[in-house]
């Protein structure tokens, strides 16, 4: 059983790394168009798949990327490069022309359980720092009553997780459009150089610089 002080330590790290309250504005460009019913169907997809990831990590994390021979430095890597994806459709617009040219039904159905497995469940919520964080904490809690307390820790900032995106709807209506194509192009920006910094964390994993 893990002590008080592990416990809060588990939350802290996992706190900081996942950042609940960072998300909601990037979740707000990434849902720009569509309606508050549809945001919140993303967003707990997005949270309960999240869950799923690192609840599986917590469990059996160390043991899945060793048996497929994967090391954090290329998960890192593979993720910066997804979101620098994300990243030039938010600023170019090209996310919103897409929208434009699909179907409401299509939107319903395929764009929201998309978009809430990524880049949303990963790699932002259970992105590489998140994951690893998650296999370092595993490892520190002995015995499945330990991880059981780990899994706690992870439903916790989960729930804070989807609160802030619950909330990033009513920033949405207080911006308006002008507001909200601004926000959407300078989290774009942001999402980039935090893609490259990715990369670049994965990159000096990887080498061991």
């Amino acid at each position: 059983m893990a002590t008080t002080e592990t416990m809060i330590s588990a939350l802290t790290t996992l706190l900081v790394t996942v950042d609940p309250p960072g998300l909601a504005p990037l979740f707000l460009g990434l849902t720009q168009g569509m309606t508050g019913a549809q945001r919140q169907q993303v967003a707990v997809r997005g949270a309960v798949m999240g869950f799923a990831i690192l609840t599986v990590f917590a469990l059996f994390g160390a043991s899945i990327l060793g048996a497929l021979g994967i090391s954090m430095g290329a998960f890192r890597i593979a993720g910066g490069l997804m979101l620098f994806a994300i990243a030039f459709e938010m600023i170019f617009e090209k996310r919103n022309e897409r929208k434009e040219k699909t179907t409401g039904d299509a939107i319903t159905k395929d764009h929201i359980h998309n978009l809430a497995v990524f880049p949303l469940a990963i790699p932002l919520i259970a992105g590489p720092g998140a994951i690893s964080a998650t296999v370092l904490i595993s490892g520190t809690m002995d015995g499945w009553v330990g991880k059981l307390q780990l899994i706690t820790v992870i439903a916790v900032v989960l729930g804070l997780v989807f609160t802030s995106l619950y909330l990033a709807d009513r920033l949405n209506r207080f911006l308006g459009v002008t507001g909200r194509a601004l926000l959407t192009r300078l989290l774009g920006v942001l999402l980039a150089a935090l893609s490259v910094q990715f990369v670049v964390d994965g990159i000096k994993s990887a080498f061991g610089a």
